[in-house]
């Protein structure tokens, strides 16, 4: 009997060695952490830690407008260990700028999986803001100085909505660069700055809380998550709008297709569980599950798509 639990022990030992010193898997995330990009990479590494016995860290990498981090994870080895979550900025607008020295991460990251769509909302301080979009154009072309705002980065989703508001209006905007959303909307609800295009996980809770005004949407629709917030085309800007934005799941380019499906099946798997739906029912956003495949083909559209935007803006 004692030799048969040696023996048991003999098998047993090497491969719980092999598990504890497995090395994690780490999200890294571009932003600073409070935003919609930071909650759904914690719900996905969550869900990847139970279902796949495995240690998953996330890491708030931030810079460059969201693109600091991506350019870190296309450098590492591609072997599934190190994923990203991206957004429009760096994978769909840097490349298209004129002069752009960006690199093309759609070409240096493989897509995993479409998670969530979120809304860009311009949201101003209730006290010292402008009171609705109109009012914000007005403003910004009464005042010499004009109307300072802050977005997630340059050159990010929520800075382009702003300075295509200004070519549509003519409204007189100067751009105050943040390292995400959360920071930003402190200083507007502080009234540090009168106003800001956020995502709007960010800013959702603090309209509701009456801490912030909502002034639009940047989206063509409504947002499911927050229905009431009327578009900015609907607050007197016809035709303005571009389809919600998104984060999606990235692994280093030339990582095995095999690794990437597996990592795409668990996901949609987490994305389907009822506390992930409740964790992006709170983020404010969407859930928008695309497999691989489908999301490699979304983004090559999109950026097509992008590409003439940023041609039309920058002329």
């Amino acid at each position: 009997m004692r030799v048969g639990w040696i023996l048991l022990l003999a098998l047993l030992l090497p491969a719980a060695a092999s598990a504890q010193n497995q090395k994690p898997i780490r999200i890294i995330v571009p932003f600073a952490p409070g935003a919609s990009a930071d909650g759904i990479a914690r719900a996905i590494a969550t869900g990847l830690g139970e279902r796949m016995g495995r240690t998953v860290v996330v890491e708030n990498s931030v810079g460059a407008g969201g693109s600091l981090g991506l350019i870190n994870v296309a450098k590492s080895s591609p072997d599934g260990d190190t994923l990203a979550v991206g957004a429009t900025g760096a994978l769909l607008i840097n490349p298209h700028l004129p002069s752009s020295t960006a690199p093309d991460l759609l070409r240096e990251l493989a897509p995993v999986a479409k998670l969530i769509e979120v809304g860009v909302v311009v949201v101003a301080n209730p006290t010292v803001g402008p009171k609705s979009i109109k009012d914000l154009i007005a403003q910004s072309k009464a005042r010499p100085e004009g109307l300072s705002y802050g977005s997630t980065g340059v050159y990010t989703g929520q800075h382009i909505t702003m300075e295509l508001l200004k070519k549509a209006t003519g409204a007189n905007l100067t751009h105050v660069p943040y390292r995400g959303s959360a920071p930003a909307v402190v200083d507007v609800i502080a009234g540090q700055i009168p106003l800001a295009a956020v995502d709007i996980t960010s800013a959702y809770p603090h309209v509701a809380a009456g801490r912030l005004r909502a002034l639009g949407m940047g989206e063509t629709k409504r947002s499911a998550a927050a229905p009431e917030i009327p578009t900015i085309a609907e607050e007197g800007v016809p035709g303005f709008g571009r389809v919600g934005g998104f984060i999606g799941l990235f692994a280093p380019a030339g990582t095995p297709p095999a690794v990437v499906k597996k990592l795409s099946a668990e996901v949609a798997e987490i994305l389907k569980t009822p506390a992930v739906q409740a964790n992006v029912k709170a983020l404010t956003a969407t859930v928008a599950y695309e497999d691989d495949a489908s999301s490699a083909s979304f983004l090559a559209g999109e950026s097509e798509r992008w590409k003439v935007v940023i041609k039309d803006l920058f002329k």
